[in-house]
């Protein structure tokens, strides 16, 4: 049986990662097996898990996968001792019109999988009125339990007694309260917080998180007030293809935007993944049947990546016989040049005629379907696939054949359909699972 919560918050940037990370930390500290999940479609969040438990954590998302796909993935839970999972965005925040089993908001899985949610509130700025909002959080959705909450950056005192006081007209639970600590701010960039891999003291970080957390958040009442659930061993449900057998995949600090259960289906598919660095200067694998350019942060290492002269000649080689396929980052760089945020115009491989520039970046954030009018590895032409779009460039020119028809949430046709030449495919959105 585990100790099971859904870690949420009326909105983002109230401090759902920093306080996950501390509980996860925390407990493992004292020698449980702590299982992370993340809500919702982000590439970041699940690597800082990882290093604050040292178990693998995977998205969940209600909007993208099947209620049997997400249940599969729950299940490596099987012999943990404590479940977070942690949230995205405010706790009922999706979109308009229901995916495959829910809006993709946070509640959907509580409500799934019966974990009660524990709350983290920023009262900055209110006193009594926090106690309304949490009331009506606790409230708004039948089937999803409220926990209890922990008060974030708490400006004083007697800031605190008159939350304290409000919360507990209304029976709702204060497992802590934490003021203000700028030591455990996890910086950030334009697309979230930068990665785990690129801060050599993230380790440090969590555990001062940790630390701080467990001098103000009563540990032993956090679990009282968790579900116990205990898992099923389940046979893996992910609706997720390899695009071939032997796969090239690029991977360092400009391509790394990739689902980790992605990869765990691949490699459960019977699939065989070789990793190489652009950045480094290395090509993709000679051996492999197809090459993978996940997404990242290309547009930090245009330059680099320009210069690199060697992995564009291997890439322009592979690309000759073989599948070579990019998703947004990944995409931009199989183009032919990308315009850096100072203006500055890159030469990219050249394999699509696509340009992108981000010297007036726009954001695109959302849900994509996307019906394939050509194939591409791993999916032939026809499939319906679900995924997600995030970046900030423009495009300046999508000349080459369009590799789908795509459609945001709402149902509404999207201009980044994707390009198809020869054996090259790219597209904006990430992949998550294939429609069914």
């Amino acid at each position: 049986m585990a100790a099971s919560l859904v870690i949420s918050a009326p909105a983002s940037g109230v401090g759902k990662t920093t306080l996950t990370l501390a509980l996860a930390r925390a407990y493992r500290d004292r020698g449980q097996k702590v299982q992370c999940f993340k809500s919702g479609p982000d590439y970041i969040d699940p690597a800082f898990h990882a290093a604050a438990t040292g178990r693998a954590s995977v998205n969940i998302d209600s909007w993208a996968m099947r209620r049997e796909a997400i249940e599969a993935l729950a299940s490596r839970a099987a012999d943990a001792d404590i479940v977070l999972a942690e949230g995205s965005m405010g706790l009922f925040d999706g979109v308009a019109a229901r995916g495959v089993s829910g809006i993709g908001a946070t509640a959907d899985i509580a409500e799934m999988m019966g974990w009660p949610v524990l709350l983290m509130i920023d009262p900055s700025g209110q006193a009594q009125t926090a106690a309304a909002v949490v009331a009506g959080l606790r409230g708004f959705r039948a089937g999803v339990r409220l926990a209890g909450v922990v008060l974030n950056r708490v400006a004083s005192a007697r800031h605190e007694d008159l939350v304290r006081r409000a919360l507990a007209a209304t029976g709702i639970a204060v497992f802590g309260a934490l003021p203000r600590h700028a030591a455990i701010a996890l910086p950030k960039r334009h697309l979230g917080l930068v990665q785990a891999e690129e801060q050599a003291e993230v380790g440090g970080l969590i555990a001062e998180a940790a630390r701080f957390v467990t001098e103000h958040v009563d540990l032993d009442a956090v679990l009282q007030s968790a579900c116990a659930w205990s898992p099923q061993l389940a046979a893996r449900s992910e609706n997720v293809k390899p695009p071939g057998q032997r796969i090239a995949l690029a991977r360092d600090a400009a391509f790394s935007f990739v689902y980790p259960h992605m990869l765990e289906a691949w490699r459960a598919a019977g699939a065989e993944i070789s990793t190489f660095s652009p950045l480094g200067d290395e090509g993709p694998d000679v051996g492999a049947d197809v090459c993978w350019l996940p997404g990242g942060y290309p547009e930090l290492h245009a330059g680099r990546l320009a210069a690199n002269t060697r992995f564009r000649r291997a890439l322009k080689s592979f690309a000759e016989t073989r599948p070579v396929h990019g998703e947004c980052g990944g995409y931009m760089v199989l183009g032919t040049a990308l315009t850096d945020a100072n203006d500055a115009r890159h030469e990219m491989a050249g394999l699509l005629g696509l340009e992108t520039s981000f010297a007036q970046r726009r954001m695109h954030l959302g849900y994509r379907l996307a019906e394939l009018t050509e194939p591409m590895p791993g999916h032939g032409r026809g499939a319906r696939l679900r995924g997600h779009e995030f970046h900030y460039s423009t495009i300046v020119s999508q000349p080459d054949t369009p590799l789908a028809v795509v459609r945001d949430a709402t149902g509404a046709v999207v201009a980044e359909t994707g390009s198809r030449r020869g054996f090259v495919t790219g597209t904006f959105f990430h992949l998550i699972a294939e429609d069914t």
